[in-house]
């Protein structure tokens, strides 16, 4: 298991930090931040390997490949033909995870599960781009609830994308095997016991730092 850590809720000064304690793995929501990060932190030796983790818009595609090697939430099938046009311009070869939606979570975005299996036809396709793997976010946790069923709520949508990354052929992936991109401050524990290749976690990192 790996960990990106989510720089978006602080200043340079706080990612570069974790790079200087040889955090390497540094995620952004939104490309106007991760360029503004980048730059900053560019001078770094060895710097850092940046992830976009947010809603990427076709039309910031390019910026995006510009400065991110893993793309974590392609989510259509034009952004994937965006994407593979500009990387092959670029002389890029980034890594994508297919972003699919949790169970019974309409906050979140993502394909829905059954759409997962066109999506993958399509990416698979692409000659620019290499295939990493599956991307999620579990349901937001729900006041309502016991902390207890909001985890059983969590592994639940964990356990479904390992399921669905199961189905899919191993050689189609650049390490073998569909990669899982899944958990977050709030429920990395769970995307863990789910068999999670990739936390993504910023505030649980960063209490009590100022943005």
């Amino acid at each position: 298991m790996r960990l990106v850590a989510v720089t978006k809720n602080v200043d340079v000064s706080a990612a570069a930090a974790l790079v200087e304690l040889g955090e390497l793995e540094l995620g952004e929501n939104r490309v106007q931040a991760l360029q503004q990060k980048c730059a900053a932190l560019a001078d770094r030796v060895p710097p850092p390997r940046w992830h976009l983790i947010g809603h990427l818009q076709t039309n910031k595609a390019r910026k995006a490949l510009e400065l991110a090697g893993s793309i974590h939430s392609v989510d259509s099938a034009r952004l994937v033909d965006t994407l593979d046009r500009v990387a092959a311009e670029l002389g890029a070869r980034p890594r994508i995870f297919l972003e699919v939606k949790s169970v019974d979570s309409a906050e979140r975005s993502g394909i829905e599960p059954v759409a997962l299996a066109e999506l993958f036809a399509h990416a698979r396709r692409a000659t620019h781009l290499e295939l990493a793997g599956l991307m999620t976010m579990a349901p937001a946790p729900d006041p309502g609830r016991t902390a207890a069923e909001n985890s059983d709520r969590a592994r639940a949508a964990f356990r479904a994308l390992a399921t669905l990354a199961a189905a899919l052929p191993c050689d189609a992936f650049v390490r073998g095997r569909a990669e899982l991109s899944m958990g977050m401050s709030s429920d990395f524990e769970e995307a863990v016991l789910e068999g999670a290749d990739w936390v993504r976690i910023g505030s649980a990192l960063f209490a009590g730092v100022a943005a």
